[in-house]
């Protein structure tokens, strides 16, 4: 069965959901449906851009981005693009009615002051109790970049994180201890992967539903105990 967004379908958690890994662009529309109506939500660089563009405007969501904007709308495309109104990845997007623009400074005081309901941000790696690597590599040529990062982490009432489960190499990014400097501690409530979404807490991971195998088959893929996650209605 494969979930489409707005189905309020109760499914048996840690089931196989769809035939194949997951898109980029279908987990942004999975990660979109999974946001609970009212929310104000920052879109970190990257994959979770693309979430911003699958919102429906019945959810009533308000996008914060860190660069001083509340009210973000969709990616702008075409006649759309006002270089002069970014996202904090640098990316052209369009605006909503009631948006408002306001200085740095206050746009990390709503990071650090606890108004943001959820963040959603990539990681390099995520513990099974929820500590996120997301900034440095520690690799000679790469570049530290925490950003907003840090303090969104600590900020966020609850921190999703989308990435590919696996790098290049074959190697699961959800690890038993992070190895690379990390940017917060215990903070990462759900990772959203191409292979499947995972629960964390202080008991570790539980798997939502996996997507093109099963949850046997992505125990093997994972160093990190993994179990399922009781039955919610969606």
């Amino acid at each position: 069965m494969t979930i489409q967004s707005g189905d309020k379908t109760s499914i048996q958690m840690g089931m196989q959901t769809s035939e194949k890994p997951l898109g980029r662009d279908e987990l942004a529309r999975l990660v979109a449906r999974d946001i609970k109506p009212g929310s104000f939500v920052n879109l970190g660089i990257g994959q979770p851009t693309l979430v911003s563009n699958y919102l429906e405007p019945e959810q009533n969501i308000t996008l914060h981005t860190e660069n001083g904007m509340l009210g973000m709308g969709p990616e702008a495309k075409g006649d759309e693009i006002d270089e002069d109104l970014i996202n904090a990845g640098k990316i052209p997007v369009t605006e909503l009615p009631g948006a408002s623009y306001f200085h740095h400074a206050d746009s990390f005081a709503i990071m650090r002051g606890g108004h943001l309901d959820i963040c959603v941000l990539g990681a390099f790696q995520v513990s099974a109790t929820g500590d996120l690597a997301n900034w440095h590599t520690g690799a000679p040529d790469a570049i530290p970049a925490v950003g907003g990062a840090m303090d969104l982490a600590t900020g966020a009432k609850d921190v999703f994180v989308m990435m590919t489960l696996l790098t290049r190499d074959g190697v699961s990014k959800l690890v038993e201890a992070c190895t690379y400097p990390l940017t917060g501690i215990g903070c990462v409530t759900r990772v959203y992967t191409d292979k499947a979404v995972f629960l964390l807490g202080p008991d570790g991971a539980r798997v939502r539903e996996t997507f093109g195998c099963t949850l046997e088959e992505l125990q093997a893929m994972v160093p990190v105990p993994l179990t399922a996650a009781p039955a919610v209605e969606q």
